[in-house]
């Protein structure tokens, strides 16, 4: 009955098209006087249907012909005609339509453009919104599409067996937030997990570095040690080393290679590192060299389908109207926090929650089907958009039921896969809100380091600017390895300025002139006003540095804490970033590439804000507030994990224990 339902609804679904295709057709030749379709010779009112129905026809079928050909050939150019290709290629085909069927005359050729660009947007409508609801036509069809892939593949159904272990990542959404979440109804599928008693919703507690970066190696490959930011600045190579370079994240599973990671022997999706598993679609160490139509984006084997390219166009040009509707509405209303959201921007929000979110949810559904396991996907839209949005703003929560939905509609297709499947959603990290750094102070921290440094004005090629290039959210980088596939590092001439970076309300400081890591002593003695500065500052809670005699020290404004031992001078400059912080930063005093001067960035535990060092409302990548609490909820027959659960290694050990479960 099952499989007659799907036949009538695609049966049903061509029908719709095909006749309101032939209606355009009429309306525009009554419309156009240079486009005639012929009638029929017993003439009368509808004597053109019949040349309609049957162009309509033609021009379905050419597509489905066509399109494959000409979508491998749009990605092999560029992600530009890519999306723009989408609705070139239905016009294209069209034109050709008219051609060769012998039931329509025009007087000049830009008659027929002009019907072909109409059956092309009068196409991709219908199909869009068709394809773009979010209930069953959506599902069955990326079912039957990845079964018949399946099947010309030489392969089959999974057949019933161990169950397989499916982890989905919500990028960025904290532990409290989803309890708020699932209380007010945003996330009623998530909801009906923890109410249903199925699974567990807990907490676990992010290292020093609480950000996607660190994170992922940690969980995937159970080694983020000597990752002390989403971005620092490599001294023994002279470049900023960054998560969204596809290079500089193969390197770091290259040094994590004698590991066996969690998804050896399954599939990463959207991931910034593979896991250990050699199917890849979205994942950045992969992307090197990579172009749009080989295997290791997925693109090819996603848009040569004509109603998921059609959809996902549709949707991306609705969700840049909606940013720009939404930015429009925060400025008017005068809310703040809150940070512009122009240039580029509402594209690589497009992006996150609408491409990459479509190409890696058909990729899952293809693994469930093919019965990988285990697999993980990042769906990083709620993080792009939190950090611009902030992380409960009324647009924020809407992209959250957005991926709730998709989340919901991943669990039945795994209901309806050959073998069961232990599903387990987790954050890599939350985030923290608040007004920016700059906002609050008029100076961005690189400002601050460079006017305590006596530094000359920034000039062209200078390394502190390379501060101001962080690009804030990682969004932008994620979409350039995504689509562009190459980045070049930022190269820094060694000069007497600092290089300032930031992640989120951490900031880094190194001196690229002195090798190995610089000292208090010779800080003080170099760049005596700095340190001073740095620690009084009102925006500033902590500076973590070394000390001539092999150990560390924490300064605060009114105190330092000895990070070896913990012995406290004065007044703990840790004391308002909780229980563990001194465990965290002591950690990641031991790394071989720790900054000269780490920078945290000040905590307010009355109102849980930060300032962020980046240009955004909600970040995350230090330490203070709901960015180091994400969440991890997973099947109610698991054996718990530990409590407190610290660390993302620690989420590692959990999580290849419960793959390794019979």
């Amino acid at each position: 009955m099952r499989s007659l339902g799907s036949a009538a609804r695609t049966v049903t679904e061509f029908l719709v098209l095909w006749l309101v295709s032939a209606v355009a057709l009429v309306l525009t030749d009554l419309i156009l006087p240079g486009v005639r379709l012929r009638p029929t010779p017993a003439g009368g009112p509808f004597d053109t249907i019949p040349a309609a129905l049957f162009l309509a026809l033609v021009y379905g079928l050419l597509s489905v012909t066509l399109w494959p050909l000409l979508v491998r050939a749009m990605l092999w150019v560029g992600p530009a005609l890519l999306f723009l290709g989408v609705f070139a290629g239905n016009w294209l085909i069209m034109v050709l339509a008219v051609r060769v069927v012998p039931v329509a005359t025009t007087e000049r050729v830009a008659d027929v453009l002009v019907l072909a660009l109409v059956m092309s947007v009068v196409g991709s409508g219908v199909a869009g919104a068709i394809a773009a609801r979010r209930d069953d036509t959506y599902r069955l069809m990326l079912v039957r599409r990845n079964r018949s892939r399946l099947r010309r593949r030489g392969g089959a159904d999974a057949a019933a067996g161990e169950p397989g272990l499916l982890c989905i990542q919500i990028d960025g959404l904290g532990h409290a937030v989803l309890q708020r979440a699932i209380r007010d109804g945003v996330t009623p599928h998530l909801a009906g997990l923890v109410h249903r008693g199925s699974h567990v919703l807990t907490s676990w507690h992010t290292d020093w570095s609480s950000q996607t970066g660190a994170s992922q190696l940690g969980i995937l490959h159970g080694d983020n040690h000597n990752v002390p930011a989403f971005r620092w600045y490599d001294k023994p190579r002279g470049t900023v080393a960054v998560f969204s370079n596809p290079a500089d994240n193969a390197a770091r599973e290259l040094e994590r290679a004698h590991r066996p990671g969690l998804l050896t022997g399954g599939a990463s999706r959207g991931n910034l590192v593979t896991g250990g598993a050699d199917d890849n679609v979205l994942v950045v160490s992969r992307m090197r060299g990579a172009r749009m139509g080989g295997r290791a984006t997925g693109y090819a084997d996603y848009f040569v389908d004509p109603a998921s390219a059609v959809r996902t166009a549709v949707r991306l040009v609705a969700e840049v109207l909606r940013e720009n509707v939404q930015a429009y509405r925060q400025r008017r209303a005068d809310v703040t926090p809150r940070v512009r959201r122009g240039g580029l921007y509402p594209l690589v929000r497009a992006f996150t929650t609408v491409v990459e979110t479509d190409v890696v949810v058909a990729a899952v559904v293809g693994d469930l089907i093919a019965g990988r396991s285990p697999v993980y996907v990042d769906l990083v839209g709620y993080d792009e958009v939190a950090h611009h949005s902030g992380v409960e703003r009324p647009e924020t929560r809407k992209v959250l039921r957005t991926l709730d939905d998709e989340i919901g509609m991943i669990a039945a297709v795994a209901a309806q896969a050959g073998r069961p499947y232990r599903i387990v959603v987790l954050s890599d990290h939350g985030q923290s809100q608040g007004s920016t750094f700059r906002d609050r102070y008029g100076k961005g921290l690189e400002d601050v380091v460079l006017d305590a440094c006596h530094a000359p004005g920034r000039r062209e090629g200078d390394s502190v600017t390379l501060g101001s290039r962080g690009r804030g959210a990682e969004g932008l980088g994620y979409a350039e390895a995504s689509l562009r596939s190459e980045a070049s590092p930022d190269v820094v001439t060694p000069g007497e300025n600092p290089v300032v970076l930031a992640s989120g309300n951490l900031g880094l400081v190194s001196f690229p002139r002195v090798p190995g890591r610089a000292t208090r002593e010779w800080i003080d003695a170099r760049y005596p006003d700095l340190i001073p500065a740095l620690v009084t500052h009102p925006g500033i809670g902590f500076v973590l540095v070394a000390r001539d005699d092999d150990g560390s020290v924490v300064l605060g404004s009114a105190g330092s804490a000895d990070v070896a031992t913990g012995e406290v001078d004065g007044v703990d400059p840790l004391a308002d970033f909780g229980p563990g912080a001194l465990d965290r930063v002591r950690r990641t005093d031991t790394f071989d590439n720790v900054a000269d001067l780490m920078v945290g960035g000040r905590y307010w535990p009355d109102t849980r804000e930060v300032a962020a060092f980046e240009d955004q409302v909600g970040s995350h990548g230090g330490l203070g507030g709901p960015q180091n609490t994400p969440f991890l909820l997973y099947p109610a027959d698991l054996p718990a994990p530990p409590n407190p659960l610290q660390g993302a290694e620690a989420v590692h050990e959990v999580l290849v224990r419960w793959r390794d479960l019979a």
